[in-house]
């Protein structure tokens, strides 16, 4: 008598489970239909096993070129780098297991079955995670266990434990990171084709942090690289809980295509774009026409801006936690790379020193206008890095030039000079305006950034209202807010600033 499979929802509805049972049972049947298709196994094995002997043959042949010409330093770099690359190449071409994780499934029409189930959707999403991730990674280490042991059969080569530690761990969050955002992909895509070309998003920049890491092991720098694993750690929590947050079962049954719409898209941001009038109590509507801009001005100071700043406030913070941090990284390295005491003459500042300054081709002098133009356009480049890095560049380009500040301040006070007068004469004059200019621009870039992270569900918004919500927000608080007061600064930058300095260290 033939037995009739019971639907994946009723298997888990028909038992008394713990709460992680029902997940462990969404991991099991995602590795069992994983590997239940010859078509995709057997490419894996394959191509994981031939890889590795062909990395094992090029690592000799290499070894004995290098050994040819008296140079055996490149050859010894060389093993630890294919160690690298041969667990990354099977994540890489297994990727596709974690793009079908929900859009094949939804074109399979087994999904329905699979979102009936008594499941949370943290759970779910989870599950699928941890049954996408299981077969690249397993591919990973199987592909490095072949390379070891080929290299042990042909030259007796055995890595050390902590490279052979740092090399598991680099590649599993490698593994982690991709296939985090490989199932982001497919739980936002309507289709197999789609998620497959935007697989590239994730698997080139993989495959430019795997060179870099390769320039970093050549040099044998592997305190660089437990960095990178911290990093990877981070981005793998940072895309799941991304995941987690923009999972919806009901979208992800009701979309059926993805259409570019721009006149929609155009609407919701000039929606967003809008705000409350105000002019001192007064009815704007029964103002002149010709003045009832004001009303527009007056409700954007009054009303918008105040509003935008405590949206950001989450954002403030960070920043605030990443100056903190700059003024640590500027002290540590001015302690650990100490200056001569010839690097910084105060004494001989003067008005000379700064009217001078044009003679290298890209800075044209120290003038109001390039002053202007580079702040702002650091902070756009802040922005426009802070959309493809969930907000982490833009705090990254502010805390480096804050840190070379604070470097040298601390440079002036081992070669006597007072850095609370250093950074007085040097900074404050025009930092009071500059620097919460830039603190506001970028929270407002972190939002940008950060916005997929934390979608506003409550107000009733999708991913691109939202990121449309906070690009208004941006464009209404940089030039409202930011530009005037970047403008005074840089007008104090190149006026008061030089004058303030040489009063300050006695120059003529």
């Amino acid at each position: 008598m033939s037995s009739v499979p019971i639907p994946f929802h009723k298997v888990i509805k028909s038992r008394r489970l713990s709460p992680t049972r029902p997940m462990l049972a969404v991991v099991h049947r995602e590795v069992v239909d994983s590997l239940r298709d010859w078509r995709i196994v057997v490419p894996i094995i394959v191509l994981t096993l031939f890889f590795p002997l062909l990395m094992s043959f090029v690592a000799n042949a290499a070894l004995r070129w290098v050994a040819k010409y008296g140079n055996p330093i490149i050859g010894e770099r060389l093993l630890p780098f294919m160690l690298m690359v041969v667990g990354f190449f099977p994540i890489s071409f297994s990727l596709v297991i974690a793009l079908e994780t929900f859009v094949g499934e939804r074109e399979r029409r087994s999904l329905e079955p699979l979102l009936m189930a008594p499941l949370t959707d943290t759970r779910l999403y989870l599950g699928k995670v941890l049954g996408a991730l299981l077969p690249p990674m397993l591919a990973a280490y199987l592909g490095i266990g072949t390379y070891l042991l080929g290299l042990y059969v042909v030259k007796a080569w055995t890595p050390p434990i902590e490279l052979l530690a740092l090399v598991f761990l680099l590649t599993t969050m490698e593994g982690c990171v991709m296939v985090a955002g490989a199932v982001v992909i497919s739980s936002q895509t309507t289709s197999v084709r789609a998620a497959n070309l935007l697989a590239s998003f994730i698997i080139i920049p993989a495959a430019l942090l795997v060179q870099v890491e390769a320039m970093i092991m050549f040099y044998a720098n592997y305190d660089v690289l437990w960095w990178i694993v911290l990093f990877l750690a981070v981005v793998t929590v940072i895309l799941v809980r991304m995941g987690v947050h923009t999972f919806n079962r009901e979208e992800l049954l009701g979309r059926d295509t993805d259409a570019l719409d721009l006149p929609s898209l155009g609407r919701a941001f000039l929606a967003h774009f809008d705000w409350r009038p105000w002019w001192f109590g007064r009815d704007v509507h029964r103002m002149p026409a010709g003045l009832r801009w004001l009303g527009k001005i007056g409700g954007l100071y009054r009303y918008e801006i105040p509003a935008i700043l405590r949206r950001v406030c989450p954002a403030l913070v960070a920043v605030s936690v990443g100056l903190l941090a700059s003024v640590y990284i500027g002290y540590m390295y001015a302690a650990r790379y100490p200056l001569p005491a010839t690097a910084l003459q105060l004494d001989s500042i003067s008005m000379e020193t700064f009217s001078t300054a044009t003679a290298v081709g890209w800075f044209p002098g120290l003038t109001v206008q390039w002053v202007l133009s580079n702040n702002i356009r650091s902070l756009l480049l802040a922005a426009l890095l802070a959309v493809f890095s969930f907000g982490a560049l833009a705090e990254a380009l502010l805390m480096a030039p804050l840190a070379i500040v604070f470097f040298f301040a601390a440079q002036a006070g081992r070669l006597g000079t007072n850095p609370i007068l250093f950074l007085g004469a040097f900074v404050l004059p025009h930092g009071v305006l500059e620097l919460p200019a830039a603190i506001i621009a970028t929270a407002l870039a972190i939002r940008l950034g950060a916005i997929f992270l934390s979608i506003p569900r409550e107000l009733g918004m999708t991913i691109g209202e939202s990121w449309l919500w906070a690009l208004a927000d941006f464009i209404k608080a940089f030039l409202a807010f930011v530009v005037p007061l970047l403008t005074v600064a840089a007008i104090l930058e190149v006026h008061v600033t030089p004058l303030v300095v040489v009063w300050a260290f006695g120059g003529s």
